[in-house]
């Protein structure tokens, strides 16, 4: 049975009912897409036909019905805003795919690049409870797929806690000189000189990150050889698929980033042994049982909106862990990592990784999802397409309700607005989900005094 809906979300929304601003309330709630974490915001819009002097429209938010402007969180993490997750993974598969197949301003004869999904891991920081596919694990049990000890230690007192965080911390910049290695590689294999490859070969690449139950980050890839003009530009004959797993795995081998010396000891971050590199021929699901690039999309997409919550920690900066780590849900292994990289960070010759900062990321301060340039479009311009779309359909509204918008060409915008706190009242969010405010949510009697305030940062 749904819960009772709250006092205080009643009395909000009778009150608006009785000031006849419920539906405007509500389709001003509506707009977010059912964005739970929306950014509040003081201030006022002026829009000014600039020939005429004639004002087109003013907003001010005393006079918007939740007397605020709301805006989507964007938030990438599912565990923050599921929608505007979904908003983000779709947008991902989007790029994806047109990176392997076409699309969004990318010619069809992409498809017939030689590209490769690879997944890239970390080393072995000790031995850690898993699921062999042979038999028992090293503990001698057998353990189920959602069993809670997967990827801890057997003996967290000799798990090496500082090298698994300073890898976390160093990840990105390995992947970054593995490009560098994988176009020497390409070049030795071709027989030319690293100048002359590029005028002649392109290496493009889509990547995203993704916690191992260990607390490691790996890399799922797509990487794809191109002519030197890109996506639109056919590569070499010579240039292979096979030439190109060969290479990966060379380039994967020989790729290290130096690290810092603490008593005594050099931490240098290498790949680990575990290296997956799979050719993608096929361009849909049906009929083949070759990786298709839908498939390879869809993967990518789905981590591309999760983050190191998925490894049992917490999906917020840390700014105290004897406070922070309280009744958090945190599991031993998590809390013992975010404990070294705060350790660590205390150390001045480690201040540039910021590890305290990046704590409960678990020391990786890197993006989750990047792409080279030339591999297909990008993010912002699949946002500016769909703003452009619903600005064609606000216009064409206006104009069948008999009130035209100008060219925007001619309109000057002025505005000023200050951010004024994020979440949703428990009104909004009795509008947005037919429910109850969530767990922690405060039920309060004052009409507009519910404001929610959360820590937005990714």
């Amino acid at each position: 049975m749904r819960p009772a809906a709250p006092t205080g979300a009643i009395r909000q929304l009778v009150t608006l009912v009785q000031q006849g601003d419920l539906s405007t309330y509500a389709r001003q709630i509506h707009r977010l897409g059912g964005c739970e974490r929306p950014v509040r915001m003081e201030g006022h819009r002026l829009d000014v036909h600039a020939p005429t002097g004639e004002i087109v429209r003013e907003i001010v938010d005393r006079d918007l019905p939740a007397g605020q402007l709301l805006i989507r969180c964007n938030n990438r993490r599912a565990t923050r805003c599921a929608a505007c997750a979904e908003v983000y993974r779709q947008d991902t598969f989007h790029l994806v795919t047109a990176g392997l197949s076409g699309g969004k301003g990318i010619g069809p004869a992409v498809a017939q690049h030689p590209r490769v999904f690879a997944t890239f891991t970390a080393p072995s920081f000790g031995p850690v409870h898993n699921r062999p596919a042979g038999g028992r694990c090293r503990c001698g049990r057998r353990h189920l797929e959602d069993d809670p000890t997967l990827g801890t230690p057997l003996d967290p007192d000799r798990y090496d806690y500082r090298a698994a965080v300073l890898w976390n911390a160093h990840a990105g910049g390995l992947w970054a000189r593995f490009t560098t290695y994988l176009r020497h590689q390409l070049a030795s294999r071709a027989g030319i000189g690293r100048s002359a490859l590029r005028e002649c070969l392109k290496v493009s690449y889509a990547k995203v990150a993704e916690y191992q139950r260990r607390g490691a980050v790996h890399f799922h890839a797509v990487i794809r050889l191109d002519g030197p003009d890109g996506a639109e530009d056919a590569p070499p004959a010579w240039a292979t698929t096979e030439l190109l797993s060969d290479a990966i795995r060379s380039a994967a081998r020989l790729a290290e980033t130096p690290g810092p010396v603490l008593d005594g000891r050099l931490y240098a971050a290498r790949f680990g042994e575990q290296l997956d590199i799979r050719p993608i021929r096929s361009a849909d699901f049906a009929g083949s049982s070759e990786l298709s690039s839908r498939a390879v999309a869809a993967y990518i997409a789905k981590y591309a909106t999760k983050g190191a919550e998925t490894a049992g920690t917490l999906d917020r900066p840390i700014r105290n862990p004897i406070t922070d780590l309280i009744g958090s849900g945190v599991t031993d292994h998590a809390r013992r990592m975010i404990l070294t990289c705060w350790h660590l960070g205390a150390l001045p010759e480690l201040e540039d990784l910021r590890l305290r900062k990046w704590a409960h990321m678990l020391g990786f301060r890197g993006h989750f999802s990047t792409k080279s340039r030339a591999y297909s479009v990008t993010l912002g311009a699949l946002r500016q397409e769909r703003a452009d779309h619903n600005e064609a359909l606000a216009r064409q509204r206006a104009a069948e309700a008999g009130h035209p918008l100008p060219d925007p060409d001619t309109v000057l915008v002025l505005s000023h607005w200050v951010f004024a706190g994020t979440g949703l009242t428990a009104a909004e969010h009795l509008i947005t989900h037919g429910s109850s405010a969530p767990t922690g949510q405060a039920d309060d009697d004052t009409e507009g005094a519910l404001t929610w305030t959360t820590d937005a940062t990714n």
